[in-house]
């Protein structure tokens, strides 16, 4: 049974074979080779999940993330759904991870993600997808002050950190019923919202340690993460 103390990094090899799987993405190279893809990320991650989970559980108590590898947990699946995606080959070169805040659909809810990939480790945290009651609620939150201006500080905040971003899907105006000259317009026009950190070297993530090195990282985009958390509740006692 995997642990949080098993977790030892991701191994050098990690991120060779997803190298070498952007080389060689068919089905006949990954069969004969998923032993290496069991071996050197799936159950490194599976532990650290369990290792990041833990630690996020002070940023945010409610955090959710589950080392299932069918897709109903934490890590999302190799595989590619070929049918909604423009790139036809079988599989991702990345494999990514969520920790998610609330409930059923884990894409539906805010929260907390990381991935690996041949260059290294991808951080960020947020909302990247509002179902239409919850993005109501966004709406009418960023208009009052009172819920408003904490968004636009936490934001603020966190573009202010060195090759931090936030970003996420917009509409092209204001909606409907909201003013257009509104002092947060840009944050009213977004279907989505979520921060992006620097990208990690892989080499910082071959140790223990790199559990430090991306808690550190999402610290940074806990106040944006919460905030959503907070309004995804209300919306839920609804």
């Amino acid at each position: 049974m995997t642990t949080a103390l098993d977790f030892e990094g991701f191994p050098a090899e990690a991120f060779t074979f997803l190298r070498n799987l952007g080389d060689n993405n068919t089905r006949e190279w990954f069969e004969e080779h998923k032993d290496t893809y069991q071996t050197t990320i799936v159950e490194p991650s599976k532990a650290f999940i369990l290792a990041l989970g833990d630690r996020l559980k002070t940023l945010s108590p409610n955090v959710r993330y589950d080392t299932a590898t069918n897709g109903s947990g934490s890590m999302f699946r190799i595989y590619r759904d070929v049918r909604f995606s423009k790139d036809k080959t079988p599989y991702k070169t990345q494999l990514g991870m969520v920790f998610w805040i609330g409930p059923g659909k884990k894409t539906e809810h805010p929260g907390y993600y990381f991935q690996i990939s041949p260059e290294g480790g991808f951080t960020g945290g947020g909302s990247y997808f509002m179902p239409k009651e919850m993005l109501a609620a966004y709406q009418q939150a960023v208009d009052a002050d009172a819920t408003g201006e904490p968004l636009a500080e936490a934001v603020a905040q966190i573009r202010a950190q060195a090759g931090f971003t936030v970003t996420g899907e917009q509409y092209k105006r204001v909606p409907r019923g909201y003013n257009k000259d509104h002092p947060r317009a840009e944050l009213l026009r977004h279907k989505g919202l979520h921060a992006n950190a620097p990208n990690i070297a892989a080499a910082d993530l071959h140790g223990p340690a790199a559990t430090d090195r991306v808690f550190e990282t999402l610290k940074i985009v806990a106040p944006l993460v919460n905030w959503f958390a907070e309004l995804d509740e209300k919306v839920l006692r609804t």
